[in-house]
């Protein structure tokens, strides 16, 4: 991987060949981009690369890169067999875990469970040994690589999902459930060990009898993980070559570990 002098000297070289390597715009998945965000600071103050980092859900990221309107998109899922005209970089692993609030009594649920409390026939917390509460169902909007990769874990069709909040951002799901002690949702296994680890009202509900932390992803045995991606439309150009071996340098791993992520390997 290129260190710190190897970004530097190609920073140079391109300028120096005239191309514009001042910007990049990072557009993408809400669950990578906090920390990309923290990735694209130290880059920054590093080559003095100006790096814009946006949110918006992995579609967003996948549609901006397409249609030329960002640089580098942030997907975390791999890759579809349609988009083969895109090339991935996997910088970390995730899982997706499903979050209820901290004073909820129920600490585990089955897969026909979920189903049943996703689909609406189950509706009371009573009915899967909690407290005699409506259930409150908190579902992913479209174009999250999170409700694609829920779906298809659990086989689910989210039109037959019946969701009382629908969110985006993973830290909606988590404020909404941590708000609501009859809520049940789902998002990043980072995103949501950070906040507990924080203090915030939430708890993890294991999937599979395996405990949703990052360790079990790091060890491959939580059965919902996923990829952390930078993509590109084709080859990357040079200018988002160096910013993409940046974030999958030894020089940030530390950031993906902060954030609750597993590195990918160096």
């Amino acid at each position: 991987m290129k260190g710190y002098w190897g970004i530097v000297a190609l920073t140079a070289a391109l300028a120096a060949c005239g191309q514009t390597t001042d910007k990049l715009v990072l557009t993408g998945s809400s669950t990578m981009a906090p920390v990309i965000a923290e990735v694209a600071e130290r880059y920054e103050a590093q080559t003095g690369v100006q790096v814009d980092v946006q949110s918006g859900g992995t579609g967003r990221g996948v549609s901006d890169v397409r249609q030329g309107l960002a640089d580098i998109g942030m997907a975390s899922r791999a890759l579809h067999s349609d988009e083969g005209d895109l090339t991935s970089f996997t910088v970390a692993q995730d899982g997706i875990a499903l979050i209820v609030h901290r004073d909820n009594p129920v600490s585990a649920l089955s897969d026909d469970q979920v189903r049943a409390i996703y689909q609406g026939s189950t509706d009371n917390w009573r009915a899967v040994g909690g407290e005699n509460r409506p259930i409150t169902v908190v579902n992913k909007a479209e174009g999250r690589s999170t409700l694609e990769l829920f779906l298809e874990y659990f086989q689910l069709e989210n039109r037959n999902v019946q969701a009382d909040v629908v969110i985006g951002e993973n830290q909606q799901g988590i404020k909404v459930v941590a708000g609501d002690p009859a809520a049940i949702g789902y998002v990043s296994i980072g995103s949501a060990e950070y906040e507990a680890q924080a203090g915030t009202s939430i708890r993890l509900l294991p999937l599979g009898g395996v405990a949703a932390r990052i360790e079990t992803v790091n060890g491959k045995r939580y059965p919902l993980r996923r990829e952390l991606n930078l993509v590109v439309k084709g080859e990357p150009a040079d200018a988002a070559r160096a910013f993409i071996d940046f974030a999958h340098s030894d020089a940030v791993a530390d950031l993906y570990r902060d954030h609750y992520f597993v590195p990918a390997q160096r």
